[in-house]
């Protein structure tokens, strides 16, 4: 377990530990994560901004509030808490913006979004969602991490259908790396792809251009039926899909950091930049657990500078929204698939390992692993939190619970078995 460490920069951690902290790994690898997290979903904010009749000018707007919120959250959380903290934007969050938000005015959307803000920020100043992740088993918190990233792992190997050579040379070259440099994995693996992606000639900068973006202040209103009808499921949505997850992927990489500021902190953000399309931040999960396994560092203290390059790297995305779209259109999409998948592959053992290590809460933490990879949606809800829920009711009824006493090993499952003959033959 790694606990929180009270120690802020001004006094007992002085700036220079963090320079001393710092390594290619961490950085490469907080830059992988900002790759991740910007490439998987990029396009719906896109769409959720049209939905609600922006402008290029206020959807630059969006992607200014969103990427200096997620950069100065993550900058900020991962340096004060000394652990791999990253924010994100909600994904599911403007996946229902784009489909609720068409015939809404800017202005109410807006509100919509300040709304959502201000009960996430109840939640975190409260504590009520620290009190309900607490009840969470570490065994299903493993599993719902492994279910998350699960499809990461797959599609890394289902890019072989279109592009064999990209992906095949990107993992040689993991396999390479973890043997005679670990430290080191990723940033082959990072530089054997963008290599051979412009040996191919498939990468293409000719449409990128270095432009800042500016941001455009919206004034709020407030409707009834749009707070009822956007921002209540925009903060279900965010709370229970990504929130929840990306405090779980934490407690299952064996950090512990304090949950209700996070979210408060979160809310708060968005709250500050919701007039300029920041419709929501929250903790991330997928990106966050690129930065949390060992390939980012071998020591687990250290890790957390690889948040602080993630969150450098998002004020710079942020500041340059325009050319951050240009530029990731540039990379083909087997590239940040590939990517992906291996900087993930060590989380994902991980989870798996501590998510059947426990044989009474085996049949649950794998209800959960399988819920949380289908990527099924019920009631507007994904699957993370849906998986959560199905294997703490299989906890709840008993399923897969022994006796206390001692662990269930197969040398005593040898030994009730000769019982079980020898009183068999007895009788």
């Amino acid at each position: 377990m790694i606990e929180y460490r009270d120690t802020p920069l001004t006094r007992d951690a002085p700036l220079r530990s963090v320079w001393r902290d710092f390594s290619a790994s961490t950085l490469v690898t907080g830059l992988v994560a900002v790759l991740v997290g910007y490439g998987s979903s990029a396009v719906i904010i896109f769409q959720a901004a049209e939905a609600a009749g922006a402008s290029d000018a206020q959807i630059g707007s969006w992607l200014w509030a969103l990427g200096i919120g997620m950069g100065l959250t993550s900058l900020g959380l991962s340096l004060r808490y000394r652990m791999p903290i990253l924010t994100a934007w909600s994904t599911p969050g403007a996946a229902l913006l784009a489909t609720s938000l068409p015939g809404v005015p800017m202005e109410q959307a807006i509100g919509a979004f300040l709304f959502s803000a201000a009960l996430i920020t109840l939640c975190g100043v409260t504590g009520l969602f620290g009190a309900l992740v607490k009840r969470i088993p570490p065994a299903l918190a493993a599993a719902l991490l492994a279910g998350v990233l699960l499809r990461f792992g797959i599609e890394l190997f289902a890019t072989l259908a279109t592009a064999w050579l990209l992906p095949l040379a990107m993992l040689a070259s993991y396999v390479l790396g973890r043997r005679f440099a670990p430290r080191y994995a990723i940033v082959l693996v990072l530089l054997v792809g963008v290599g051979l992606t412009a040996a191919q000639g498939e990468l293409s900068l000719a449409g990128v251009s270095l432009a800042p973006t500016l941001p455009v202040f919206t004034a709020p209103a407030f409707s009834l039926a749009t707070l009822v009808g956007v921002g209540i499921p925009l903060f279900v949505v965010t709370m229970a899909t990504q929130n929840l997850p990306g405090i779980t992927v934490l407690r299952a990489a064996g950090y512990r950091p304090p949950t209700s500021p996070l979210i408060g902190w979160t809310g708060a953000a968005t709250l500050g930049l919701a007039p300029f399309g920041g419709f929501a931040l929250n903790l991330a999960a997928i990106s966050a657990a690129v930065c949390m396994g060992r390939e980012a560092h071998e020591d687990p203290l250290r890790r957390y500078t690889a948040g602080v390059a993630a969150g450098v790297g998002y004020l710079v995305l942020g500041v340059f929204g325009a050319t951050v779209t240009a530029l990731f259109a540039a990379l083909p999409g087997a590239l940040i698939a590939a990517l992906a998948g291996l900087a993930l592959l060590g989380t994902i053992g991980n989870g798996l390992a501590a998510a059947m290590a426990d044989e009474r809460q085996r049949d649950a933490a794998l209800v959960t692993f399988l819920f949380t990879a289908s990527g099924v949606t019920l009631l507007g809800i994904g699957a993370a939190f849906w998986g959560l829920v199905a294997g703490m009711a299989v906890l709840w009824l008993g399923a897969g619970r022994r006796p206390a006493g001692r662990p269930f090993t197969q040398e005593r499952a040898t030994q009730e078995k000769v019982t079980q003959d020898k009183q068999a033959a007895i009788g």
